[in-house]
């Protein structure tokens, strides 16, 4: 039964592939939105090779012609993409950062609980002086907010923004998870429930922003990609409009010329400051322990080794230094 489903959906989405993206203007708005971002596209089940970039709008359709099906993106902005290699640390890492965007990733089984959420995080950031902000449909039961690197301050007492990836982002949105809660129980508790006292605590947490997201090279479905599951597309809709959306309005063959949007808000610099120095005042409020544990740990003085030579080497490691014709991938590991 499983099997057949999931032949059922490739077969629906693969109907409309090559109609669907050979559109420029969903090649222009994907390719828009991949600046300095890592892209990797999805062949219905597995992902391309990472990290790559697209360099040209074309790039899209001759994908979708070796069998993509969709396109996600990283969160994190870089000098340039193509210089990200797999096990790099965190100061690696930090050197080829320029920024990172936030994005709330909310999902839950039904689309009337994320509206909801979706539509209270809004108050909260419009709260916190946050004019500019973008939403895009997920493509199945969600949707996908977007505070972009541009309105974040790019230093904070000398530390820089870039740097604290993916801290900072994971601290804003436990902030903005804090501050909705109780408004999302209630207005969930309405939706479910006639008797005002029974509250619906369980369905808030099916829809709280998804920290997962907040990870090094994480990748998000791209605005306007098309979803392996729903065979819709993740369309970019005005805060307005979440209400009243229906998830058949993000049907891809009924998206005219007009209907397709920049994901891209056209924020202010630092328009996100006030956002950002509340969240860190609010984590440093509420996470002494925390705090405590690493100022405990940070009194262990490392140990130093001084003067090592080769005889301090254990046998099996002298004798792979010495080469070995058989074993030497596991050799290799070992070291």
């Amino acid at each position: 039964m499983g099997e057949e489903k999931i032949s059922v959906n490739e077969d629906r989405i693969r109907k409309i592939t090559s109609v669907y993206y050979s559109r420029p203007e969903i090649q222009k708005a994907i390719f828009e939105f991949s600046k300095n971002r890592e892209v990797c596209p999805r062949y219905f089940e597995g992902f391309g090779k990472r990290p790559d970039v697209l360099e040209y709008p074309g790039d899209i359709f001759e994908l979708v012609k070796k069998g993509a099906t969709s396109f996600h993106c990283s969160e994190e902005l870089w000098e340039d993409p193509l210089r990200i290699q797999t096990g790099m640390n965190e100061r690696q890492l930090n050197e080829l950062r320029k920024g990172w965007d936030l994005i709330l990733d909310i999902d839950s089984k039904y689309i009337d609980y994320s509206k909801i959420m979706a539509i209270e995080i809004i108050k909260i950031l419009k709260f916190n002086g946050i004019k500019n902000i973008s939403v895009k449909f997920s493509g199945s039961k969600g949707f996908h907010i977007l505070i972009p690197w541009k309105a974040f301050p790019k230093e904070i007492n000398g530390i820089k923004t870039s740097d604290k990836f993916p801290e900072w982002p994971r601290i804003l949105v436990k902030y903005i998870i804090e501050q909705t809660k109780n408004n999302l129980i209630e207005k969930i508790s309405e939706l479910e429930r006639p008797n005002k006292y029974i509250k619906d605590y369980m369905a808030s947490k099916e829809v709280m922003p998804d920290l997962v997201l907040v990870s090094p090279r994480h990748l998000f479905r791209m605005p306007y990609s098309l979803h392996e599951k729903t065979a819709l597309a993740s369309i970019v809709l005005k805060p307005g409009e979440i209400e009243k959306f229906e998830m058949k309005n993000a049907d891809p063959m009924k998206l005219s010329k007009e209907d397709i949007r920049n994901f891209m808000p056209d924020s202010k610099e630092g328009e996100a400051s006030e956002l950002l120095m509340q969240a860190l005042d609010w984590y440093k409020e509420n996470n002494k322990d925390e705090k405590n544990s690493k100022e405990r740990t940070s009194d262990f003085k490392p140990i130093k080794l001084l003067n090592l030579s080769e005889e301090h080497f254990p046998p099996s490691i002298i004798t792979i230094l010495k080469g070995v014709s058989d074993g030497r991938k596991r050799a290799c590991l070992f070291l």
